[in-house]
């Protein structure tokens, strides 16, 4: 890929500069990493199963990369978002503090009366601890959460490293507790160094939601033909409450929203519903899978990032279902799209061939594409924390040929890329922001919409073409010297 200036559109892409940048990107790492790196970088062809990435492998020792652990999967994705519960870091404090309200998982209610999702609650593991054990003090702790907390409806106890280091049974303080408080005290064997990133904390999180969740409480209303629940929205910046907007527009029942905004009881009962809509696929597709199999709950994925997907996904979902909420759909799909071709008439002259490099986790790689898309960006180039092969297989065909996409990069991969492709948009997370920012890149946090949002369905895509702009545009650009 040959340097041009930034002011000036990049020479088109081709399978053959992309892999030649690939080959370049890799020649900055002695042998062993090379090969080890080499699986997990290609030139994008749909057409051709030679360009498959190798994913869902450990990070090669030495270099920097930008994934979480099980732990983070588990407390900062699944667990940590559902409001009504109250949430352990079993563990030292620093776990615990670093997964504190990091995503903005907004909910409805009073924090510390009635809704705790937003509150830092940990064993504050010491030395003694590590040498005497934690489980009495769990004990106490659980104790304690349900005198200064009665309208919790729940305990969820997420363990750091230390706790599977010892061999603390949380497994048994959890269950003699759930019975002595008369409350669900769920123990969640997440430790950090299990697997090889977060992905796995989302299962292990699911099967705790399996075992111990899923089918303990009904719906307290009789079940109708049109509810359904949200799946793997954490609705960071209110996106659960724009997704659930729309659903309700086009006459669907929202039961249950896993786990943004989430409610235990509410949770308990999604196995009564008629169809689960999985937004993030990796980290709640497995428990999608566990409704269908056991309870004969069919589910589908959908993309509520742009107006092509919205009213792609409304239809595909209306189709599910009667007439009634088909016609529904149309109706909601043509009265939305006057007001999202107002949007796209402001903003796309400012933001048209503008290119974008993705890196970021769970869905948005690959949901993101068709918004830039929206507004007349380029996707040069997206790529996965913690993606599998699945992810990627549904990702090949949203990229152009000769598109670059990615594993697990380095900070150093990603230095490379931006200084050849010369992006306008950097779209990764807060690891990475400072850097872009600093080298003169436009940037924007896609892990937590950078304090904004809802991205998400009819209310979002305006708050999204804003700060697309807002970061391409901003005068701030011409005060920083780019090192490129």
């Amino acid at each position: 890929m040959e340097k041009t200036d930034k002011n000036n559109p990049v020479e088109e892409m081709t399978k053959e500069k992309t892999q030649t940048l690939v080959e370049k990107t890799l020649e900055l790492y002695p042998e062993k990493a090379r090969k080890k790196r080499e699986p997990h970088m290609s030139a994008n062809d749909p057409d051709d199963a030679g360009c498959a990435i190798r994913s869902n492998r450990k990070t090669v020792p030495g270099v920097m990369s930008a994934r979480g652990c099980a732990y983070a999967g588990a407390k900062g994705v699944v667990w940590g978002p559902i409001r009504d519960m109250v949430h352990v870091s079993h563990g030292p404090v620093g776990c615990g503090y670093y997964s504190w309200g990091t995503r903005r998982n907004l909910v409805e209610g009073t924090m510390g009366v009635d809704v705790f999702s937003g509150m830092q609650f940990t064993s504050d593991f010491q030395e003694r601890d590590i040498v005497y054990g934690g489980d009495k003090n769990l004990e106490v702790l659980c104790r304690e959460a349900k005198e200064l907390f009665p309208l919790a409806k729940g305990i969820s106890v997420l363990s750091e490293c230390p706790v599977g280091l010892i061999g603390d049974d949380i497994n048994a303080v959890a269950k003699q507790s759930s019975e002595e408080l008369d409350m669900p005290v769920i123990p969640c064997n997440c430790e950090g160094f299990r697997g090889v990133s977060q992905s796995l904390g989302h299962h292990i999180s699911n099967d705790t939601i399996r075992d111990y969740v899923i089918g303990t409480r009904e719906f307290a209303e009789p079940i109708g033909e049109y509810d359904v629940a949200i799946i793997g929205d954490y609705n960071i910046g209110g996106d659960a409450w724009a997704s659930k907007k729309v659903l309700e527009e086009i006459g669907l029942n929202v039961k249950a929203v896993w786990t943004g905004d989430g409610q235990i009881e509410h949770i308990a009962a999604t196995h009564q519903v008629k169809l689960n809509l999985i937004h993030c696929y990796r980290s709640m597709n497995y428990m999608a899978k566990i409704m269908e199999e056991k309870y004969g709950v069919p589910h589908m994925e959908f993309n509520f990032f742009g107006p092509t997907k919205i009213a792609e996904s409304l239809r595909a979902i209306a189709a599910r279902f009667d007439e009634k909420i088909q016609k529904k759909a149309e109706e909601v799909i043509a009265r939305h799209n006057v007001e999202m071709q107002k949007v796209i008439d402001e903003y796309r002259p400012r933001l048209e061939g503008k290119r974008v490099l993705i890196f970021v986790g769970g869905l948005r790689p690959r949901h993101t594409i068709g918004a830039y898309e929206d507004l007349g960006m380029k996707v040069v180039a997206s790529g996965y924390e913690f993606a599998h092969t699945d992810d990627y297989d549904k990702t090949y065909p949203e990229m152009d040929k000769g598109t670059l996409i990615f594993d697990d990069a380095s900070e150093i991969e990603l230095e490379k890329w931006v200084e050849e492709f010369r992006p306008d948009l950097v779209a990764s997370g807060v690891k990475e922001k400072y850097v872009f920012q600093k080298a003169g890149v436009p940037f924007r946090q896609m892990h937590s919409w950078d304090y904004s949002g809802p991205y998400h369905a009819y209310d979002g895509f305006p708050i999204f073409a804003r700060d697309m702009d807002m970061a391409i545009n901003s005068p701030t650009w011409k005060l920083v010297k780019s090192p490129f």
